[in-house]
Parts: structure tokens; C-alpha cells; sequence
């Protein structure tokens, strides 16, 4: 099969890898018919993240259809259209039954912190991702959900990642109605958060990203404000001044460890590696916040350590909370917004792009080269897939 083909950071490439086959009664093996880049793979596109291995297959953002299933799987049937979450769950242990599905014990041997996902880090189980025209996915019963028939193909892989992360960062947030709510990046996490603080009753929402087009885009698509960080001279400061000096209500962290924004942070972080990360990004947030504050932090950061004011959020009385998103624990909401025209996700998809040429795609997304918001990629099969469904209802 093609598949993306890790080759150190900055290197990708399609390659053909051998295609993936059952391994467990419990498996299923899905045929992708839209897999996305997401900002998360560009940590470790950069080499920010630990023992990502070469020979990997990223992608943790993809639908597809069953092509075949193991003997113990019963919910799901060669055929069925589906969408994969981007964290593997088992549904059966203390962190799954409280629906903490990124917690998942039994999932990723590699580590105690963070459950299994699909094409990332070795550190989050080394599981081949989406980025292919097959992928395996395991304990297949519980993790994919069916697509409902009037989800379309485009909003459904947004729903496997993007939205959930942006719709449980303004949850995490717990917004009450009339909040100042600061968002920290304008990539597809940080507008699915600004739109979804709207929805969550926020008052006023305040986006900060550098680049311009981002910017623009934000601003028409979440109707909210604005700030490029490039032309303030202290964050903190500027966003206390917008708010009558009080502070937001809610700031939010959509960056993680690839933010610009401070010399010593990119140095220490993101250069040297001292640092998980440039930890810039959790500063503004520390800062700019109000006393007795929430944060909300989904920004990707590697292990272990950041070099954060610690002492401020002792002495401000300040709530932090940060995980990766439970996507299946938010799909039922977040399809109720689609259908009742609240949200739609794919308006934030700018670039189609083959996967044969998913090296141009990545460089692409990473550089900010034309207007780039959301990259979805498609698979040489995904047109047969399409073309055999509606052969069949016809």
C-alpha cells in the first residue's frame, strides 16, 4: 500500500509499505478515504517529540471504510463508513469508565501519562497512522464510530480530531456566560476553540496568532477579535489593558512547543531541547489570565519538563486543565451542532492534496505557504471506494 513515510525531521515521503493485516480477534482493518496533517504531526515533523521513529506512518485524523474484521468484533462489518477517534481506548478500565479515553490503561505500554494514538510518538505505542490507504485499528468495537448517512465525508474527519480538541479546550475552559475567553493560536485547534467558546456562552473572544492570514481567518470565521503578538510588546500587559486591567476569564493554550514568540524559549526549548518545548505559550496564559482564572491547555508538549512561573499560579489562584480531547465522548454534541447548522467544520479545509504528494503537503502546512488552514489528504483508492458504495445503492 502507499502510506507517509517518516524520515527524520523536515523528511517525509509516499512510500509503499506492506499492507496491514489482522492481528488480534479484535481488529479491523480500515480503507481510508480521507485522512488530515494535523498541527500535532508537525511537532513531530520538527523533531520536537521523543522517540518518533523512522519508518513511521503518522496520522491520527482519518475515516475510511471496513475492509475486513477480526472474529471477535461485532459492531462493525466489511462496508461500514466510519470514523476512527485518534486515541485508542479500551472502554473497560478506570480512566475509559469515566470517559478519560486519552487516559486509557491499557493502550500504550510505553507510558503511564498518556493512552495509545494512532501514528504519533513511539511514546504514545507506536501505532501506524491514518496517512495510508489502510490502517489497522485495534479493540475495533469500541474506538470507531459509523458515520450517520447525512455527515458528510468531509465534516466526519474533522470530527476524529480537530473539532472534539478544539469543542474540549473551551470545555476545559468552563466558560460561563459572559466570559472574556484568550485563545493562543490560530491553527484548526485554536478557531475550532474560538467557535466553540461562542457556543459555550463566552461574551467576548480574543484569538493571538503572528501570521496574518490565520488572523483574517479567525476574525471572519469565529467573529471574533484579534491580536497579532509580533505587534505587542508585552502580552500580558496588552491583554490586561483590553480588559479594563482585570485579566481574561479563560485563556486557552492551542500552540504547545513549537511557539514562536520569545528568544530564550525558542533557544532553550525548541533549539537546544532544554526544555519540553518553548513554554511561551503557558506564560501568557499564566500572565494574562485573571486572579482566580482558568487555563486550558491542548498545545502539544514533549516530555518531560517545561520552565513554567509556578509561583504565579499559586499566588493568582489559578485552575489549569489540560488533556487530550475524549472524542467519542463529545461526538453526539458535536453532531447535533452540525446538523442544526451550528458549527461546520470543513469550511476550515483549504488544501486537498493527494497523498502521493504528501512531502509538498507537509511543507506546505509547516511553512504557511498559501493561505494554508487545514490540509486534508486523499488516497489513490478513495474515488473507488465512493464509486463501489454508490454501485451498490444504486
Amino acid at each position: 500500500m502507499l502510506a507517509m513515510n517518516y524520515r527524520g525531521p523536515y523528511r517525509v515521503r509516499a512510500d509503499h509499505k506492506p499492507d496491514p493485516v489482522i492481528e488480534h480477534p479484535g481488529d479491523a482493518i480500515v480503507r481510508v478515504t480521507r485522512t488530515c496533517i494535523c498541527g500535532s504531526d508537525l511537532h513531530l515533523y520538527h523533531g520536537m517529540v521523543p522517540d518518533t521513529r523512522v519508518g513511521h506512518t503518522f496520522g491520527h485524523e482519518f475515516i475510511g471504510v471496513v475492509e475486513d474484521v477480526g472474529s471477535d468484533v461485532q459492531t462493525l462489518k466489511p462496508g461500514d463508513r466510519v470514523l476512527v477517534p485518534f486515541n485508542l481506548f479500551c472502554g473497560s478500565c478506570f480512566f475509559c469508565q469515566r470517559e478519560l479515553f486519552g487516559n486509557c490503561h491499557n493502550t500504550n505500554p510505553e507510558a503511564t501519562a498518556v493512552g495509545g494514538i494512532y501514528g504519533y510518538s513511539h511514546t504514545t505505542g507506536g501505532y501506524d497512522g491514518g496517512q495510508a490507504e489502510y490502517v489497522r485499528v485495534p479493540m475495533a468495537d469500541v474506538g470507531p464510530m459509523v458515520i450517520p448517512d447525512d455527515i458528510d465525508d468531509d465534516n466526519a474527519v474533522l470530527l476524529t480530531d480537530v473539532t472534539p480538541t478544539g469543542y474540549q479546550a473551551a470545555e476545559m475552559g468552563d466558560i460561563h456566560e459572559g466570559d472574556t475567553v484568550v485563545i493562543f493560536g490560530a491553527g484548526p485547534i485554536g478557531i475550532l476553540a474560538a467557535k466553540s467558546a461562542w457556543l459555550m456562552g463566552a461574551g467576548r473572544v480574543i484569538v493571538v496568532d503572528e501570521v496574518e492570514y490565520r488572523l483574517e481567518f479567525v476574525k471572519r470565521w469565529a467573529q471574533c477579535e484579534v491580536v497579532n503578538f509580533r505587534e505587542v510588546g508585552d502580552m500580558a500587559e496588552h491583554i490586561k489593558k483590553m480588559t479594563d486591567w482585570m485579566g481574561a476569564d479563560v485563556c486557552i493554550d492551542a500552540v504547545g512547543g513549537d511557539a514562536a514568540g520569545s528568544i530564550a524559549q525558542t533557544l532553550t526549548g525548541r533549539l537546544m531541547k532544554a526544555q519540553a518545548g518553548s513554554s511561551i505559550v503557558l506564560h501568557w496564559c499564566i500572565n494574562s489570565v485573571r486572579k482566580g482564572g482558568n487555563i486550558s491547555i491542548v498545545g502539544v508538549y514533549g516530555p518531560t519538563f517545561n520552565m513554567v512561573p509556578m509561583g504565579n499560579v499559586v499566588n493568582k489562584g489559578l485552575t489549569i486543565r489540560a488533556n487530550q480531547a475524549s472524542v467519542k465522548r463529545h461526538l453526539p454534541r458535536l453532531i447535533e451542532h452540525i446538523r442544526a447548522g451550528r458549527l461546520n467544520p470543513k469550511e476550515i479545509i483549504t488544501h486537498r492534496v493527494p497523498l502521493e504528494e504528501v512531502a509538498d503537503a507537509y511543507h506546505m502546512f509547516s511553512s504557511k505557504l498559501d493561505n494554508c488552514i487545514k490540509t486534508v489528504l486523499i488516497p489513490p483508492r478513495a474515488n473507488e471506494v465512493r464509486a463501489i458504495k454508490a454501485s451498490t445503492t444504486n
